[in-house]
């Protein structure tokens, strides 16, 4: 348990109490039913124990962009039919965000908090509202900790202001003591792997483990802006010329500190995803045309070498087009390195996780982080305000 964080240990009696309960439930819904119920498994750990505490809940997350305004594609209905079969017992989901009065029910759903303009404003009158429904305060929703919306920061602050408990849930306690170990006490050599589509999004993250790990793995298409920088030929791959400077400098700190920056020695390409023409070539010498989808067979040995003699292993992004066979290669042959190392290892992302559970290998590994954007701010370093208003 991290010492840092009130847990539910710190609630007291809350038999016949209503506890607000904040999650993450934001998961794909196809022809009107949850397509993916990772997230709500996540959360009936801490659901389970409240409501054999005796709490009454009042259970609430957001779902989509709807930008303040209600859509009927992206009601919590069927959010909730799924959860009331995973946590055994009915939800009760209801049609407003803030309803006058709530039902006697012992577990009820508000409606999407972002149909509510006042959700990602972070607005007190909303977070008002929100505490005039419970006595507590439980937030276990880890995607969502690095967001300043009222529901996390502004609704947890009012409730402490008033005398009323807020502390995090078990699936919150878990992320923040396994990635505050990756901060502060991972087991060396520590190996980091990185993919996904921009390096725009990871340059803070890979700046911040810089300083941490033994060796740093880029893939993705992200891999082909380091790799053009350096006067590398990508064909007609994904690059970010204006982040060239950022890169070179990157690169430049991991040499001072002596961290191996591990970068594609060949791909898989084609003139596009869905073309399934695909050829293996060298990483640097992509010809005009084509464009990288994947790490190709070469980089995955190389790969799997490295991570073979780690003691900790942190993987967040896919390493290619991983939705669109043969491009999944890669992303499958680094999922299966990272599973049979004998390291502890940390996956998060939704692409990372999406490639984990269609290759069969969720139960390989010590964590699968359920904050994508969270976790990468988390392990920068960053404060986040759902954390911040949860410390001790």
């Amino acid at each position: 348990m991290s010492p840092r964080l009130r847990t539910l240990d710190r609630l007291g009696n809350v038999a016949g109490v209503r506890v607000f309960v904040r999650l993450d439930l934001n998961v794909p819904l196809a022809d009107g039913a949850v397509a993916d119920d990772s997230r709500i498994r996540a959360a009936i750990p801490t659901l389970r124990e409240l409501r054999e505490l005796g709490a009454a809940l009042v259970v609430a997350s957001h779902l989509g962009r709807p930008k303040g305004t209600a859509r009927d594609d992206l009601r919590l209905r069927p959010v909730g039919e799924r959860l009331g079969e995973l946590l055994g017992e009915p939800v009760t989901a209801l049609a407003d965000v803030t309803p006058v009065e709530l039902p006697d029910d012992p577990v009820v759903l508000l409606e999407n908090l972002r149909f509510d303009p006042g959700e990602e404003r972070d607005d007190p009158a909303f977070a008002g509202r929100l505490a005039e429904l419970a006595d507590a305060y439980v937030d276990d929703a880890f995607g969502a900790v690095h967001r300043a919306h009222a529901s996390v920061s502004a609704l947890p602050e009012l409730m402490l202001a008033s005398g009323r408990a807020a502390v995090a849930g078990r699936l919150v306690q878990r992320e923040v003591d396994v990635l505050g170990r990756l901060l502060r006490d991972a087991d060396r050599p520590y190996v980091a792997i990185l993919g996904g589509a921009k390096v725009s999004d990871k340059l803070p993250v890979i700046d911040a483990l810089v300083d941490r790990v033994d060796a740093l793995l880029i893939g993705g298409a992200m891999a082909f802006t380091l790799l053009a920088a350096s006067g590398g030929a990508i064909g007609d791959s994904l690059v970010e010329p204006d982040r060239f400077d950022d890169v070179r400098a990157s690169g430049e700190r991991a040499r001072t500190r002596g961290v191996a920056i591990e970068l594609p020695i060949d791909v898989v390409a084609a003139a596009a995803a869905e073309d399934a023409e695909a050829r293996t070539v060298p990483a640097g010498a992509i010809p005009a045309g084509l464009k990288g989808l994947d790490i190709g067979p070469a980089t995955v040995a190389r790969f799997g070498e490295v991570i073979a003699g780690a003691k900790t292993v942190l993987w967040n992004g896919p390493m290619g087009v991983f939705e669109h066979p043969p491009f999944d290669a890669g992303t499958r042959g680094v999922a299966l390195a990272v599973a049979a190392a004998p390291a502890f290892t940390v996956v998060g992302g939704g692409d990372s996780l999406a490639a984990v559970r269609a290759a069969g290998l969720e139960g390989s590994f010590d964590h699968l982080s359920t904050g994508g954007g969270a976790s990468l701010e988390f392990l920068e370093g960053r404060a986040l305000p759902g954390i911040t208003i949860l410390e001790e």
